[in-house]
């Protein structure tokens, strides 16, 4: 939710402002409300921050200079208590004599008991945060203690709720301090420098070495090193691990925004997912599988869970895992999993969809699952986040860092892993089964140059988009796989543009939506394959002309070759030719393009749209 670094050097030269303004922004799409630093400075910390982007604390520092430090804590704010204003901005100062600063990313459910406890003590406020409560705390443990660690610890055992927390001291130079509970923390091993981050892109400008750490741990770090202890003061041991993208990945790569070149990725994304899933004989190896081929094999049913674009991602994936292996597979929304007193047991695949892994509501129904005894996988675009480790095992997406808030290569990637999943299930069943799964996968294996010719045929729906600019209302229709595509096309245009959207299954339209339509209504459509089975594709062409002929304006995505639906559409946006399940990676693509260039027209940020997080790290 929120974006937090750390770092700690040797040198004295002004490295540490550089490093966290560095990290900073290169973690703004985590939260923009506000953004502040603190540094040690002798025996005070320094602290600026402001309300608003990055660019205004980078205005305020070059009115009113920070000294030279070697160590440092910075933070982007996505705000959950209090607004988003200077006061409530981090870093926090602790104790009377302010000489702590802390930051903090998640929200604290038991802060509001803990603050009584200290105003009864004459503490004062000058926030209306969480967070702030907890600065106070750790500086009043430090005076007892008289050790930043020794006092981190004693205060996250009465903290209640999701957190990531970094602390410096000024009479504790040198040093910097985190812990974490369900919210993300990273470590970046450098030479004579150590970083801590919410997530490498924090520090990928200055090493790749990087270090996971697990649930309920606090790190310390100086410029010797990190070490590592358990909440209960036991040591612990980081899991060591290289990152394996370069600082350039995180940059816009000579696009205007980062959502446009994560548009322009997705044929490596999808590419690079199915690296390395196959053998010399074409049989899937899927090698971080850690469940063994009876569990899997014994497996009755599927439940997916997760949020948003990710929960669209495994509506696709129900059709095709169905399909392929006669498994029956439920999407459950992870924020109602808990609650809908789900049936699970032993048997039951429980697959959850994060880009980030550490999205609040789906690792909670992955606890909930292992606890009900399910096997759980996740599908995860983020190494070393928490979802992966409280899972049984994982299957990485490789779409490389995804910036722009609003999710694009993300979502072909998860798409394309949950692909991978249902086709190797579908080997484990040996037969037909089997067969069909080298078959897909080898097709699979095209579809990465059909998106790259796709892309290189947009320059109609930009245009579409900006002659669309005042807009008010999309409607957007789907049948099977090309429903799901169809919300993913209204969510897009909601996160970006700020409008009604709306996706409907097509089918459902004469049962009440078809009253949404009046003259100039623009409606997309997502028209199945002439290939599809049970006749989808004659019935989607007659919900097209039905619309039009009640004035709608139709703009109609269909494979090259389809005629058919030329008479009833007002724009015709081709798509490659491909396998009726395979096409949502095909088709959801110009959906994106619209977004992101009407959202453009109208002067909208696309890259962080307004109320939004690129990480949802709370319930």
């Amino acid at each position: 939710m929120c974006g937090i670094v750390g770092y700690v050097g040797r040198t004295d030269d002004g490295t540490a402002l550089d490093v966290v303004m560095e990290g900073l922004a290169r973690l703004e799409y985590r939260g923009y409300d506000s953004a502040g630093v603190a540094l040690l400075d002798g025996d005070h910390v320094e602290t600026r921050k402001k309300s608003g982007k990055l660019a205004n604390l980078v205005a305020e520092l070059e009115s009113d200079p920070l000294p030279s430090s070697t160590t440092g804590i910075g933070h982007t704010r996505w705000a959950t208590h209090g607004g988003p204003t200077d006061q409530n901005a981090h870093p926090h100062r602790g104790g009377k004599d302010g000489k702590l600063a802390l930051i903090h990313n998640g929200i604290i459910e038991n802060f509001h008991a803990l603050k009584q406890g200290l105003l009864a003590d004459g503490v004062e406020f000058t926030s209306e945060t969480d967070t702030e409560v907890v600065a106070h705390l750790v500086a009043a443990a430090y005076d007892r203690k008289h050790d930043l660690t020794a006092a981190m610890r004693a205060v996250v055992a009465d903290l209640e709720g999701a957190f990531t927390l970094l602390a410096i001291h000024a009479d504790q130079p040198g040093v910097v301090v985190g812990a974490r509970r369900n919210s993300p923390l990273v470590v970046g091993l450098g030479d004579d420098a150590n970083y801590l981050g919410s997530d490498v892109a924090a520090f990928i400008g200055h090493t790749r070495h990087a270090l996971e750490l697990a649930q309920d741990q606090i790190v310390t770090i100086t410029p010797d090193g990190a070490s590592v202890i358990n909440f209960d003061g036991t040591p612990a041991e980081g899991k060591a691990y290289e990152v394996t993208w370069d600082a350039a990945a995180a940059e816009k790569g000579g696009y205007a925004t980062f959502m446009e070149k994560e548009i322009h990725d997705q044929p490596h994304a999808v590419a690079d997912t199915l690296l390395g899933r196959t053998d010399a004989e074409g049989r899937l190896v899927l090698d971080e599988m850690s469940i063994s081929e009876e569990q899997l094999n014994a497996v009755d049913r599927i439940t997916i869970v997760a949020c948003g674009t990710a929960a669209y991602a495994g509506m696709v994936a129900k059709y095709a895992i169905e399909h392929w292996t006669r498994i029956p597979v439920e999407v459950a929304l992870a924020h109602e999993f808990r609650y809908c007193d789900p049936i699970v047991n032993e048997r039951t695949l429980v697959v959850s969809i994060s880009q980030s892994g550490e999205t609040m509501d789906t690792l909670m129904a992955v606890k909930h699952a292992r606890e009900l005894g399910a096997i759980t996988v996740s599908v995860c675009n983020t190494h070393g986040s928490t979802i992966p480790r409280e899972s049984d095992a994982v299957l990485y997406t490789h779409a490389g860092p995804e910036i722009a808030v609003a999710s694009t290569k993300a979502f072909l990637a998860q798409i394309t892993a949950c692909y991978v999943l249902g086709l190797y299930l579908a080997q484990l069943r040996g037969g037909s089964y089997a067969d069909d799964a080298q078959s897909v996968m080898k097709e699979l294996g095209g579809v990465p140059a059909k998106i790259e010719t796709l892309l290189g045929q947009m320059g109609r729906v930009k245009e579409i988009a900006k002659f669309m600019a005042d807009t008010r209302s999309v409607l957007f229709l789907g049948r099977h796989v090309g429903y799901p595509i169809a919300m993913e096309g209204a969510l897009k245009l909601k996160e970006l543009a700020y409008i009604h959207a709306e996706g409907f299954a097509a089918g459902e339209l004469k049962h009440g939506p078809i009253a949404l339509i009046e003259p100039g209504q623009p409606v997309f459509v997502v028209v199945p394959s002439p290939m599809s089975e049970h006749g989808l594709h004659g019935k989607v062409v007659s919900n097209i002309q039905e619309i039009r002929a009640r004035g709608a304006r139709t703009l109609v995505i269909a494979e090259e070759g389809d005629e058919a639906v030329v008479p009833f559409a007002d724009e015709v946006i081709r798509v490659p030719a491909t396998s009726p399940l395979l096409a949502p990676l095909l088709t959801v693509v110009p959906l994106q393009v619209f977004a992101l260039w009407l959202s453009t027209a109208k002067g909208l940020d696309v890259d962080q749209p307004r109320n939004l997080a690129k990480s949802v790290t709370v319930e």
